[in-house]
């Protein structure tokens, strides 16, 4: 029988050479209804072998340097530093400037940041779900760099889509009161519910810290279930993995 690959997303951004990042899909693995088959999260109920497996599978097919270093994800703004000894990993971005060391984050829904230097030798990645989102983990992440903001570059990967994300009128009122602005983010769905655009609320802070480049944005995680996991559409699900790292 011949081993399915799994299947990855690569960013399309101007990011220097030296910076490699992928996103892993649902596709390749070996995991079951309801994780099939490329499920990288332990921490949602799946066979912890099948788990084992599709890591080792993402590994090789992607070409990792090394093990991603997986967080302890809480929905926070905490910002592991890779520079030292990795000891508490409860956190939603990871940063790095080791060549060779992966860092990484899980989504089923909520927005991944890939982000990294014009001059290759920091990269990072978030983890934005809307609470995080809300309360700056873009901002917190990019306050790891000591690069000017215009020389750094990010690329939103797959979440849940525009047409997709109903949120109730407290969601509406966390980004208007922090920005009225953040208004145009969100348009009225049913009756006392919001849809918001989760995208355009990323774009809208890291266009104001001036980010120079900004791409991606342009998938559904709930309505392209061929590829994605999708918390809010399945429930019990797998998780898929945002990656970068210096080579």
């Amino acid at each position: 029988m011949v081993e399915a690959a799994p299947v990855f997303l690569v960013p399309e951004w101007p990011a220097p050479a030296a910076i490699h990042a992928v996103i892993s899909t649902r596709i390749g693995g070996v995991s079951t209804t309801p994780y099939d088959s490329l499920n990288l999260g332990d921490h949602v109920g799946d066979d912890p072998a099948a788990v084992a497996e599709n890591r080792r599978r993402l590994t090789r097919a992607a070409r990792l340097p090394a093990d991603p270093v997986w967080l302890n994800q809480v929905h926070g703004t905490r910002v592991l530093d890779g520079e030292g000894p990795v000891q508490n990993r409860e956190a939603d971005a990871a940063i790095t400037s080791r060549p060779g060391q992966v860092c990484a984050v899980m989504t089923a829904d909520c927005l991944p940041v890939l982000l990294c230097n014009r001059a290759g030798n920091r990269v990072a990645v978030a983890h934005a779900g809307w609470r995080g989102l809300a309360d700056g983990v873009i901002e917190s992440t990019l306050a790891k760099f000591s690069d000017p903001a215009d020389r750094l570059l990010a690329w939103l990967g797959p979440a849940i889509g525009p047409d997709a994300f109903e949120v109730g009128p407290e969601v509406r009122e966390r980004f208007i009161q922090a920005d009225p602005e953040a208004d145009r983010a969100f348009r009225p769905g049913r009756p006392g519910h919001w849809l918001a655009d989760i995208y355009q609320l990323a774009r809208r802070r890291l266009q104001q810290a001036g980010v120079g480049f900004i791409g991606g944005g342009d998938y559904c995680t709930v309505t392209d279930s061929k590829r994605f996991y999708s918390y809010r559409r399945d429930g019990a699900t797998g998780r898929m993995a945002s990656l970068i790292w210096i080579e």
